[in-house]
């Protein structure tokens, strides 16, 4: 199963912001056991690089490991090398998807129009991260998707178990997941751990419900 089969498959990709060498892998686990498993390390994280290729090495088969927040080739190389299995940015930047697409490695930039979700496909994107999809919510999503059905779409930016459904109905083939599932602020403890495992598994059964 290819990359993008995988992260179709759970439906879930969590955003992660904050996480340490350290914390990374327990947070990885917890997830991995709940059914996501795909991890989006954003680079504004501190030594994200080093969370990066420490997630990668480590939680081998159980995750696959990208890099968010990407906004240039020049981020975009030293993320690849640290062992990124995909690229999400927030905007749409061709040189961006290309370098990415050099080392092959998935291409998910985000927007937002009708031309810049067609732009980043025609230029080679994998899937293309509606953002912020919170800013015309679930409808939008559909509208988008009556004319241009032939390309995956993945809403990120304020969605929770309450609407996530709705964005899958609506045609979405996966959801960027952040804070309402991940949130690095909290004690990192075992009874974290336990309640992120639940909160994993809720989300990919809301995803799974959704497309029945």
């Amino acid at each position: 199963m290819n990359i993008v089969d995988q992260l179709k498959e759970s439906g879930i990709v969590a955003v992660i912001r904050g996480a340490t060498k350290e914390t990374i892998v327990p947070i990885g686990e917890a997830l991995s056991r709940g059914g996501v498993k795909a991890l989006e390390i954003t680079l504004e994280t501190p030594n994200a690089l080093r969370v990066i290729e420490h997630a990668t090495t480590t939680l081998g088969d159980k995750a696959i490991v990208g890099a968010g927040t990407v906004l240039d080739p020049e981020t975009a190389s030293p993320a690849i090398m640290a062992g990124s299995q995909f690229v999400f940015s927030p905007t749409v930047n061709v040189d961006t998807i290309k370098i990415t697409k050099r080392y092959g490695v998935l291409s998910i930039p985000g927007a937002l129009t009708p031309t810049e979700i067609l732009t980043a496909y025609e230029h080679g994107a994998d899937l293309i991260k509606v953002f912020p999809a919170s800013a015309f919510g679930p409808r939008y999503l559909k509208d988008v998707h009556g004319p241009l059905p032939h390309i995956p779409l993945m809403p990120t930016g304020g969605l929770d178990l309450d609407n996530v459904g709705e964005y899958i109905k609506a045609g979405a083939v996966a959801a960027g997941i952040g804070s309402s599932l991940v949130n690095t602020k909290k004690a990192m403890d075992d009874a974290y751990f336990a309640e992120l495992e639940h909160k994993a598994a809720q989300f990919v059964q809301a995803v799974q419900e959704a497309r029945v």
